[in-house]
């Protein structure tokens, strides 16, 4: 008789592969209180990076975390949604947006979204697309609000000017894994590997091309360069296309204009804050850019186990950097249009890829001791992100390193090293127009750059003290803005300086940040609370019109959606007796 099957005696790699992430999360809890080797295996990372993808549809994609999965999962239970910075357009989605002396809003301040946990946050150039736990899409703001956009009510969501000044959701077809935004419009891969791009809120189009229903052209990753739209595949080639110009700018017109003269495809938002998508399908091949060149090896990188690949893309203003998976930083220039892009090429920035020059750069040189950075040992970059004119790469870990370039950087460029940013564990990088924001694996949120009508989201002006980050340069400048005889925009901050997440609380609040973006003068971020609270407490806008009940449990449910919650053994308790420090089974990211 063969003895009866033993968990214990499995190997580590097939437990934590391929059983305990497939095992709920009350029995995972309950299996990890039998023995010290459960307690271990079932804490493991990889195991929760996955429980957060598959329960809540949160890939943290667009970070560099490698650790703390198991208390972004606890904190997804109810992640919160702040949002700041510029408020024309409708784009902070505030029904009632704060009085101020200052243009815009200066401080983070809260949405409510009722019955829904959103997971990831995306600015685009005047609105906000935000993506839920069951791969639902809401968005704020204007997708297109430039000049002579205007939009009547009757056109509905057809109009690129439409403007939803509270959060609406977009009916899809099929649920949605990421979202990525340009200027004024914006691309989604969906739960099927469907790539969508939105003119308007109404009528997006899927690519229904051959070429990807090719295996190795499967949709990797989708990311909305300044006007135009990029996707990198399983193989690694990178393909592109011009929503608004071009052969493909010219169909997307002519749809509209047809969908216009049918008639009843206005995309029509309903009272409850829905917007009924009248999906079409376009079957037009985008441009494939050139293969990689001949790249070097890099010391601390075994060049012989695979071949090299990108394997990340960011785009920004008619240019696209890109990353392989040995640490190699390239970039590809000359997408104005589909014209110039075969023309260009595919350059590597060796400043921004090997350690050896990186350790050459005067912040790690320098003779000046009171200014010198520790220089890197080693080095890979694992990260990039974009916008704009500006791009950054980095490094994860507590010796992680963040380089920034733009769109003129060639191979002989050094790049931006602020020194504040240094071996910060930053792993998060995002872009506005003319500011920035860094977060690091301790939630902390950082942020840099132009004021822009408070985009930094650093405090009041008018109630920071003269000279200090995102305050005004002096008494002065504050007695003019608060004699309201004129309004000095406050300086631009060089050093980045931490956001604080408890305006207006009546008592200080302690928040973690799991989540930045960034776009034109506007910031958002999603934060999770480390101590019990009032609601009432803190200055909370509602957003009535999108009070979505909570989703069934019936058997038929989505693979996204939301599972019962049940208490977790062991689990850190998010309250007053654990404030300072985190203690138990659960651990902050380190």
């Amino acid at each position: 008789m063969s003895e009866p099957l033993n968990l214990a005696t499995l190997p580590i790699e097939v437990l934590i592969d391929n059983v305990l992430p497939f095992i709920s999360v009350p029995d995972l809890s309950r299996l990890a209180q039998c023995n010290k080797l459960f307690s271990i295996l079932c804490a493991d990372e990889t195991i929760w990076r996955h429980k957060v993808l598959e329960d809540f549809n949160f890939s943290g994609q667009g970070t560099a975390r490698t650790s703390g999965w198991k208390f972004i999962y606890r904190g997804l239970f109810k992640p919160r949604v702040f949002v700041w910075g510029e408020k024309a357009n409708g784009r902070l989605g505030l029904p009632h947006v704060p009085k101020s002396v200052v243009p815009g809003v200066p401080y983070p301040i809260q949405l409510r979204f009722q019955g829904i946990r959103i997971v990831n946050l995306v600015a685009g150039g005047m609105s906000f697309h935000a993506l839920d736990s069951e791969g639902k899409v809401h968005v704020w703001g204007t997708l297109n609000g430039g000049f002579g956009q205007f939009a009547a009510e009757v056109h509905g969501f057809s109009s690129p000017g439409q403007q939803a000044r509270t959060p609406h959701t977009l009916i899809l077809p099929s649920p949605i894994r990421s979202i990525s935004c340009g200027r004024l419009h914006s691309s989604c891969l969906d739960r099927e590997n469907k790539v969508w791009t939105f003119t308007n809120w109404g009528r997006p189009f899927r690519l229904s091309t051959s070429i990807l229903h090719d295996p190795d052209y499967t949709p990797k990753q989708i990311e909305c360069g300044w006007g135009f739209s990029s996707m990198l595949t399983r193989s690694g080639e990178v393909f592109v296309w011009w929503p608004f110009n071009g052969a493909m700018g010219e169909t997307v017109q002519q749809k509209m204009r047809d969908m216009d003269s049918e008639g009843g495809k206005r995309a029509l938002p309903s009272k409850d804050g829905l917007i009924p998508c009248v999906t079409w399908d376009l079957d037009m091949m985008p441009i494939r850019l050139p293969t990689l060149p001949d790249l070097p090896e890099l010391s601390g990188t075994d060049m012989t186990s695979k071949n090299i690949e990108l394997i990340q893309i960011a785009a920004f203003d008619q240019h696209i950097v890109g990353l392989t998976n040995r640490g190699h930083v390239l970039k590809y220039g000359g997408l104005e249009d589909e014209t110039t892009a075969p023309n260009g090429r595919w350059e590597y920035l060796p400043l921004f890829s090997e350690v050896e020059r990186i350790r050459e750069h005067p912040a790690f040189s320098s003779a000046d001791n009171s200014t010198k950075l520790d220089a890197p040992k080693t080095l890979q970059i694992t990260h990039i992100s974009a916008n704009f004119l500006h791009f950054v790469a980095y490094s994860t870990d507590s010796s992680s390193i963040v380089l920034i370039g733009d769109t003129n950087t060639t191979p002989t460029t050094e790049p931006k090293i602020i020194p504040e940013l240094q071996h910060k564990s930053v792993i998060s990088v995002v872009v506005g127009d003319y500011h920035n924001a860094a977060l690091t694996a301790a939630g902390k949120l950082l942020t840099w750059g132009g004021y822009s009508n408070g985009a930094l989201g650093l405090g009041d002006p008018l109630k920071l003290e003269p000279g200090t980050p995102g305050a005004f340069a002096n008494a002065r400048d504050l007695a003019l803005a608060q004699d309201r005889r004129r309004i000095p925009e406050p300086p631009a901050v060089s050093i980045p300086t931490e956001v604080q997440f408890d305006h207006n609380s009546k008592k200080p609040r302690e928040r973690f940040c799991f989540s930045v973006t960034a776009a034109g003068w506007h910031t958002g971020a999603l934060v999770i609370d480390l101590q019990e609270e009032n609601d009432e407490e803190d200055e909370v806008i509602e957003n009535v019109p999108n009070d979505v009940p909570e989703p069934s449990t019936s058997p038929a449910r989505s693979r996204w959606q939301t599972p019962p919650i049940f208490p977790i053994p062991g689990i850190y308790r998010l309250g007053y007796p654990g404030r300072g420090g985190f203690h138990g089974g659960l651990s902050p990211p380190s």
